[in-house]
């Protein structure tokens, strides 16, 4: 290569589910099959009502709307109502996404962050947020309270991401919680983005439909103290209603910053095709699948969570979401390895960050076969 000439690309760490290849050969070997519980990826079927929608819609010939068709963005204005406790939410404030990996990923260089800003994010997290905050030439730290963080550090900071419920623990902020992070962003100037794609599979406490409580939204006006200012909160229907093959999502809150998202975007061409934009306002408007689904995966998490105890792995928090958060006070790799020779794939904790060593994250999407498999697996150990 000459002088003259320079490698182009990003410059960013290795995809670490990769990291899994061997675990996953080691898993297909076990005579019963593999039960690949590593991966959140839904796997039961979109609900009719929602394929007849995008059936209904695909005829598309022109362009589709970056900010989303008024009938999109009012079921959500809706749903915010009906479903999250957020009412009176403008339609306005509210934009449809290509799901929400990719406004985790670029929402800091949206924001118009740059190289000196600090991106925070929970201790145990999804990798996204991190990648977002390089994307930006932003910096990236993990804490779970502001007050973590030395003076010099807490000055910089322009953007705090919270995940909740959690991925992949499971934590669950309540509104108490929620409150004391706006107001400490607020301080700063800081925005607050919620990543709160799980929030309608509350288990225990925060189970809706056994009597417990609904998980809090950011825009809760008990967290959100009369106003949206700093505030995004961020959804996908990819859980809720198995459409991640469909890239559906959204993001509302601050009138400012949703204005100059819808704007940006314009400019890049980012949109929701039309054909999804139906087919997220039908879903959102349809309960009934969305309860069907949750307790499909209520009975698949009753059936696992005591073949892990019996298998020796303690779960903590787990309180909400689509996984199982468990250690067996041992390395990561060696409980991966451990299951991996029963056939079962899990998601190491360690690609969580520092705090994820030592636990493995069980998804529950899989079908009730290989959850039942995995089950008795874990039970007889064989």
């Amino acid at each position: 290569m000459s002088s003259a000439q320079r490698s182009f690309g990003l410059s960013l760490p290795d995809y670490p589910w990769e990291a899994l290849a061997p675990y996953l050969a080691r898993a297909a070997e076990h005579p019963g099959g593999m039960a690949n519980l590593s991966i959140g990826t839904p796997v039961d079927t979109t609900p009719a009502v929602v394929q007849e929608a995008l059936r209904a819609a695909s005829n598309a010939p022109g362009y589709p709307t970056v900010h989303g068709t008024a009938g999109l963005r009012e079921a959500i204005a809706a749903w915010f109502e009906r479903r999250r406790g957020v009412p009176g939410l403008d339609p306005q404030d509210i934009m449809p996404t290509v799901g929400s990996k990719e406004l985790v990923a670029w929402l800091p260089f949206l924001l118009g962050l740059k190289p000196g800003d600090v991106v925070v994010r929970p201790t145990v997290a999804y990798p996204t947020y991190d990648i977002g905050a390089t994307f930006a030439g932003a910096e990236h730290v993990a804490a779970d309270n502001l007050d973590e963080l030395d003076a010099a550090t807490r000055a910089r900071v322009r953007l705090v991401w919270v995940n909740s419920p959690a991925n992949p623990t499971g934590s669950v902020r309540d509104a108490d919680s929620l409150r004391g992070m706006v107001r400490q962003a607020r301080a700063l100037g800081a925005v607050v983005a919620s990543d709160e794609c799980y929030a309608e599979l509350g288990w225990g406490e925060w189970d809706v439909q056994r009597g417990g409580a609904p998980v809090p939204s950011i825009l809760d006006p008990q967290v959100a103290e009369g106003s949206h200012e700093g505030l995004l909160a961020v959804y996908s229907l990819s859980k809720q209603s198995n459409l991640a093959g469909y890239r559906a999502a959204f993001v509302a809150g601050d009138p400012a910053i949703v204005a100059n998202l819808v704007n940006s975007r314009k400019h890049a061409g980012m949109i929701v095709p039309y054909p999804v934009q139906e087919a997220m306002r039908v879903a959102l408007g349809d309960d009934a699948h969305v309860q069907a689904q949750k307790d499909l995966y209520r009975g698949r998490r009753e059936r696992l969570v005591p073949a892990l105890e019996r298998f020796g792995l303690a779960i903590h928090e787990s309180r909400a979401g689509l996984y199982l958060w468990a250690t067996a006070g041992e390395a990561t790799w060696d409980t991966v390895g451990r299951l991996a020779d029963l056939g079962i794939v899990v998601g190491p904790g360690v690609f969580y960050g520092d705090a994820g060593k030592g636990f493995i994250r069980m998804a529950l999407t899989a079908s009730d076969d290989r959850i039942d498999a995995a089950a008795a697996r874990l039970i007889t150990g064989r």
